[in-house]
Formats: structure tokens, C-alpha cells, sequence
């Protein structure tokens, strides 16, 4: 199950990173691994729902990681900000997403 979530995330960081290398899709050579990576990652959530994970708990992980690793990727790829105030964002994000699932452990 969480092999599949995470290979989701994987695969939508890619997606998203792509799409902005492809700067509007002005870029054709990146449209194949915007699609591909969207649709192989949602139907890898959707495995991960069909093995029975809670929706809360995966889409918060899966939002979580994907916000976090494309901020961060795209820092070094795409020269983009990220200032001192975004990393404690990015904190806050995994704080709360570990606060979500370590509350779902305790029912």
C-alpha cells in the first residue's frame, strides 16, 4: 500500500516538474511525461485507496510530499525562491500531515 502511495508521489513530483519544464507546453518534448506521470500517479492513489488507506491520510500524504519535493527540486532545477519562510511552511505542512496520520493510529 505504501509502496504504491509512494511511488504515486513519485511520479506526480515528476509530472508537476515537467510540466514546468515545459514552460506552457510551448516545450512538446515534456507533454508525454506530464500525462503519463499524472495519470500513472492517480491510478496508483487510486490503488492505494482500493487497499483499503484511509482518503484523509493519503491525499494528505500525497499533497504534503508533493508540495514539499517540488518546492524543494524545483530550487535547484528551475533556480526558483525558497526563502526561509517557505522551508517553515514546508515544516508545518509534514508536521501536520504526521499529526493526521499519528491520530489515525490511535483508533
Amino acid at each position: 500500500m505504501y509502496l504504491a502511495l509512494g511511488a504515486a508521489i513519485v511520479l506526480e513530483v515528476i509530472a508537476t516538474l515537467s510540466l514546468r519544464a515545459s514552460e506552457g507546453f510551448r516545450r512538446k518534448v515534456w507533454i508525454a511525461p506530464v500525462v503519463i506521470g499524472y495519470l500513472a500517479s492517480f491510478y496508483l492513489l487510486w490503488l492505494t485507496l482500493s487497499l483499503g488507506a484511509p482518503v484523509g491520510l493519503v491525499y494528505g500524504i500525497w499533497t504534503a510530499c508533493g508540495v514539499a519535493l517540488v518546492a524543494v527540486i524545483a530550487r535547484f532545477l528551475f533556480s526558483e525562491r525558497l526563502t526561509p519562510l517557505m522551508g517553515v511552511g514546508i515544516l508545518l505542512i509534514v508536521a501536520g500531515v504526521l499529526t493526521i496520520e499519528l491520530a489515525g493510529l490511535s483508533h
